[in-house]
């Protein structure tokens, strides 16, 4: 058969946007071990990026697809929730993450190295992401794990993922508890890089926790915690296994609708393998790509202006 068809161009535009966080992290190692040869130069990137889009507009006919993309709501409904997603989940991965760094970073904690292995499993576990993704959809069936308990108090539980909002949230909850384990790693091991002398000083100076926190703590921990955001905000923009395994973007909104947790990755897999409109998600995947790429070495810069600060 033909080598360059519709179906394997997309197939392959999917491959290249999972693997870019892959290709980001490459990069980052390329340019700091001196010990390697020089990386590839900007240049010599952005135009290959160039030339494979202007393939890619060749072969699946881009131009007229974009054209028919652009007049679907559901282009920009999926992309809006998608990035509500992320604006959602970031903030509590950093939440999460910075109030279980602060107490495992306590001096008076007894059995911190227990608690740190306990507290990094959620991290361990999102390595089979899907079947962990199916208890979460065990335990907020309408009899499920939750639901029972709720019961055993006499409250009666909702229909979790029957509802657009509930739904909502348990995807963005479980993302939360995949998630929160890298930030308090990150946080914590800058936690444990600033010097003791400066809150020793403040406290001299009168300062108590508030401004110890955000006077010290907070501005040192700018530099970890601005790439890990760049990487998080990409890897939970690509979200696909966890939100498939426990709602497959259910509940509906209606016929023709992209349903309440539909995001862009489950919207593509749907009209891929559901009404094969490989043209119109060719389309669509050039512009995730382009804003992934962009993303990416976004977050590369961040870390490269970022590293200095524990040099």
């Amino acid at each position: 058969g033909k080598l360059f068809t519709k179906e394997s161009m997309v197939a392959l535009l999917f491959v290249l946007i999972a693997l870019l966080p892959l290709w980001g992290a490459r990069r980052l190692n390329q340019h700091y071990d001196r010990q390697l040869t020089r990386p590839v130069s900007s240049f010599v990137v952005w135009l290959g990026g160039i030339i494979g889009v202007i393939l890619l507009a060749w072969v699946l006919k881009l131009p007229q697809q974009f054209a028919v993309l652009m007049k679907a709501g559901d282009f920009f409904v999926v992309t809006i929730r998608t990035i509500l997603y992320v604006a959602i989940c970031i903030p509590l991965f950093f939440i999460v993450g910075l109030t279980l760094a602060l107490i495992l970073n306590s001096s008076d904690l007894r059995g911190r190295t227990a608690f740190r292995v306990i507290m990094v499993v959620p991290w361990a576990a999102s390595t089979v992401a899907i079947m962990m993704s199916l208890v979460w959809q065990f335990f907020f069936r309408e009899q499920g794990t939750i639901n029972q308990l709720l019961k055993l108090i006499g409250v009666q539980g909702p229909a979790w993922l029957n509802n657009s909002t509930l739904a909502f949230a348990v995807i963005v909850l479980a993302n939360v508890w995949y998630t929160y384990p890298f930030f308090m790693t990150v946080i914590l091991g800058a936690l444990q890089s600033i010097p003791p002398e400066q809150y020793e000083a403040a406290e001299v100076d009168g300062a108590n926790w508030w401004d110890k926190l955000t006077k010290i703590t907070l501005p040192l921990l700018r530099p970890a915690v601005l790439p890990a955001t760049v990487l998080s905000s990409i890897t939970t923009f690509q979200m696909f296994g966890t939100v498939w395994a426990i709602t497959q973007g259910r509940p509906s909104m209606g016929a023709g609708v992209p349903g309440a947790t539909e995001l862009v990755m489950v919207y593509a897999y749907k009209q891929i393998f559901q009404t094969n409109a490989y043209g119109r998600m060719g389309a669509y995947a050039v512009i995730m790509f382009v804003f992934l790429f962009i993303a990416t070495l976004y977050s590369l810069r961040v870390t490269r202006i970022t590293k200095g600060a524990y040099e």
